[in-house]
């Protein structure tokens, strides 16, 4: 086996048992055990332990920076929450292990972890947002609001999914899809110019409805889902429905 073979042998065994153990969990002996050598040969590779986690995180986190980012850059603005959507969950079904490691606390001396990607998804939906805003006359300051809450929303959701999708009733990736996009989507369609907490007394208000929401008096602002497309009066034209969020 080849030095670059032997590296690559002890990055997947790394990734590995990072996953199933965390980083406390691991030790150096374990991963020279499995891989067939002296624990020098993990120490002249990586530099110990540490060294061979902030590979692992560094490659997991530039495989999903691009699939998100690729997700967002192109496509009418549903389209794009849908893709970054599927993008993200089959990040999580195709590299279960990846994920595990990425959601858990970075350890010290790692430059980068999830919450950086985060960070960075929220500045790009912000962005798409704010422009949004702009066109429909809300306060495009809000965006970096919003796009922390789904951002926010769509990563705690894939959590959760990753737990959940053990069970025989689990969802399917698309059935977790479609409800996501659900919310965004029909939130931003309804979003209101002032928005107010309404009051402790007030009647209750109906789930599930298909009929819009009514604007406040005196205003007919529409959602920045609406005004996110130049021909928001052909839901098609924004991106697929919402009983079929694949995107081709």
């Amino acid at each position: 086996m080849t030095g670059k073979q032997r590296r690559e042998q002890l990055i997947a065994i790394g990734r590995s048992l990072f996953a199933e153990r965390g980083f406390e969990g691991t030790s150096v002996e374990e991963i020279a055990m499995r891989a067939g050598v002296s624990k020098p040969v993990v120490y002249e590779h990586f530099g110990g332990k540490e060294g061979l986690y902030a590979v692992v995180i560094d490659r997991e986190m530039t495989r999903l920076e691009h699939t998100i980012t690729e997700a967002l850059r192109t496509g009418r603005s549903r389209a794009r929450v849908e893709q970054a959507v599927i993008a993200l969950l089959t990040y999580v079904e195709d590299e279960t292990d990846g994920f595990q490691i990425l959601v858990r606390d970075t350890q010290p001396g790692v430059g980068r972890g999830y919450s950086t990607l985060l960070n960075d998804a929220v500045a790009q939906v912000s962005h798409l947002l704010g422009h949004a805003f702009t066109r429909s006359g809300l306060d495009p300051d809000t965006a970096i609001l919003y796009g922390q809450a789904l951002v926010g929303m769509v990563s705690m959701t894939a959590q959760w999914w990753l737990d959940q999708r053990e069970n025989d009733d689990a969802f399917s990736k698309e059935t977790v899809a479609a409800h996501i996009v659900n919310l965004c989507w029909k939130g931003l369609g309804g979003m209101e110019k002032n928005p107010r907490l309404t009051s402790i007394d007030a009647p209750p208000v109906r789930l599930g409805s298909d009929k819009p929401p009514q604007p406040n008096a005196g205003t007919s602002t529409p959602g920045a889902a609406d005004a996110a497309s130049p021909t928001s009066a052909n839901p098609e034209a924004a991106g697929p429905t919402s009983t079929n969020t694949t995107t081709k």
